[in-house]
């Protein structure tokens, strides 16, 4: 795959392109953000055009503007999200605001259709990068659960588990489950950032277990997890820095049983 980031000076406006697999995508915008508008797509296969026109989402506003908040050189890219077929085109986007949103759109087609049909999905303050994974080649949103923020402590000391979407058949599905190396590394880290909170004598602690809970489960270690809350809950390291807005101690542990069977990560 080819990409090129080509800045285009005049009248304060940018245009990126993908290739890849005989399909090219060119994404255009004027000014820079917050100011950025105009926001534009064509795509074409072959030197047939499949899709010329403005760039807009359900989750934003007036406009979208380009996704640079993670110092990508480019946010339109060609990838192959399933096997077989035609490669797809995703576009990075951002709503705007100080935590919301990141939004991800698939523009897909057909070997033979020039039908393009467009599916989004708001990724929410983590953001997602592609990343291909696994010995398929195939490319994934990597991200982290944004539901974990602010459901335990403010948004600064809540951790967010990693979490791994795929686009298959016109949407996209949760498969982190099938990446347990990630998600074991994942945990190291939360577990790590609990444990350097000792020295703050775990004033805001419960933000990071939680997500080191949540990868525990994901990996089928619940009862290790379980026996663990448990010792920390009879040192007294279960903390939360809004307490009692947000629950501490052993109403932190009932209320996360609780947050991750709702989401999926207990049954």
């Amino acid at each position: 795959m080819v990409t090129a980031f080509i800045p285009v000076l005049d009248a304060g406006a940018s245009t990126q392109s993908a290739s890849a697999d005989g399909v090219t995508a060119t994404f255009t915008y004027s000014g820079t953000y917050p100011n950025a508008h105009n926001p534009h797509l064509t795509i074409s296969r072959g030197g047939t055009v499949l899709f010329n026109g403005l760039v807009k989402s359900a989750y934003c506003g007036d406009v979208c503007w380009p996704n640079t908040i993670y110092s990508r050189l480019s946010v339109v890219h060609v990838v192959h999200l399933q096997t077989g077929g035609s490669p797809v085109v995703v576009l990075d986007l951002y709503s705007g605001g100080a935590h919301c949103c990141s939004i991800e759109q698939v523009y897909s087609f057909g070997a033979t259709s020039t039908k393009v049909t467009k599916i989004e999905h708001n990724f929410g303050d983590p953001g997602a990068r592609l990343q291909a994974l696994g010995k398929s080649g195939l490319t994934y949103f990597v991200s982290a659960d944004d539901h974990f923020a602010y459901a335990f402590t403010d948004f600064a000391a809540s951790g967010l588990p990693i979490q791994i979407l795929t686009y298959t058949n016109g949407s996209f599905r949760n498969v982190t489950r099938s990446f347990p190396a990630l998600i074991k590394g994942d945990a190291t880290q939360w577990l790590g950032a609990y444990h350097a909170q000792a020295k703050t004598h775990y004033q805001d602690s419960v933000g990071v277990i939680a997500a080191w809970v949540a990868d525990e489960d994901l990996l089928g270690e619940g009862l290790v997890a379980k026996s663990f809350l448990a010792s920390q809950l009879k040192e007294g390291h279960l903390n939360s820095a809004l307490s009692p807005l947000d629950p501490s101690g052993a109403a932190f542990v009932t209320a996360l049983q609780t947050f991750l069977h709702k989401h999926g990560y207990t049954k």
